[in-house]
């Protein structure tokens, strides 16, 4: 568990999957660059057994039902941008939601909904890589005190998450459906550049929201202890080896886990209708 990341609602999408592509392949890219050659099969001699016949191609899978389908023509923008040119559409729909920028100043603005997609898409993981944070590491650090068995979270960390679950509920649920809807066509293509061309990102995030909710609430806060490299992680192996999402919420005040909850039912209810 480590004290200063903010697992807050956005994470890297796109630029992960070309940057990786990048650094794998780049001593091969740079091989043809340099006119290296490459090896190629020689053509089979005469003397070579004839070629067997292939044996008839399996049908691709059907893909997977829609569970929770959205009625987006009615919010369809014909105005929306390309993917590649939304940042500024996109932020400017976040800070009208908010009511301003104050609470999406940890946020990083490039590639804003493929950080937003790849954010929804990792929340159910027990880890996640640092290069898929988008989120700059929440002001201060975990607040912990002592306790019978070692330390655990003290009340006072509530504080540092105080600012962004106020804001998060105080958003409206119908206006963040609506919001969503809008920018819905950006979404679904930003899933499907991650890989998941058969994929229904409506579908993903309640599959999310409903895994979050199932975060379960302690009668006490937790115990934690710091691990070989000075990071918080959770003395209950149970707790510790739970998602990134769930491990989130547990780090907050009951109270204010009580309020996210509340909320995300909420925006479910209004992305499901």
């Amino acid at each position: 568990m480590q004290s200063g990341k903010a697992v807050w609602p956005w994470v890297l999408g796109v630029v992960v999957i070309g940057g990786a592509g990048g650094w794998l392949f780049r001593d091969q890219l740079k091989r043809l660059a340099d006119g290296v050659s490459v090896p190629v099969q020689s053509t089979p001699s005469s003397t070579s057994a004839p070629p067997q016949p292939q044996a008839a191609a399996e049908p691709a899978p059907a893909p997977p039902p829609i569970k929770h389908p959205l009625d987006t023509e009615v919010a369809a923008d014909p105005a929306l941008p390309k993917l590649a040119d939304s940042d500024a559409a996109a932020w400017g729909a976040l800070s009208q939601l908010f009511q301003g920028e104050g609470p999406l100043t940890l946020l990083l603005r490039d590639h804003l909904i493929q950080r937003l997609v790849t954010q929804v898409d990792n929340l159910d993981k027990p880890s996640v890589p640092p290069t898929a944070l988008a989120a700059r590491p929440l002001p201060g650090s975990l607040q912990v005190e002592p306790a019978e068995g070692g330390e655990r979270i003290a009340a006072s960390n509530g504080a540092r998450y105080a600012p962004y679950v106020q804001a998060f509920t105080a958003l409206d649920p119908a206006a963040t459906a609506a919001a969503y809807k809008r920018f819905y066509p950006l979404i679904q293509q930003a899933y499907v550049d991650l890989g998941r061309p058969d994929g229904y990102f409506n579908d993903r995030l309640v599959a999310v929201i409903d895994h979050l909710l199932e975060t379960p609430e302690l009668a006490q806060a937790p115990l934690v202890q710091r691990d070989e490299r000075g990071r918080y992680r959770f003395v209950d192996p149970t707790l510790q080896s739970r998602s990134i999402g769930q491990k989130a919420l547990l780090r907050m005040d009951p109270a204010q886990a009580r309020a996210v909850k509340q909320q995300l039912r909420a925006i479910r209810t209004a992305i499901t209708r």
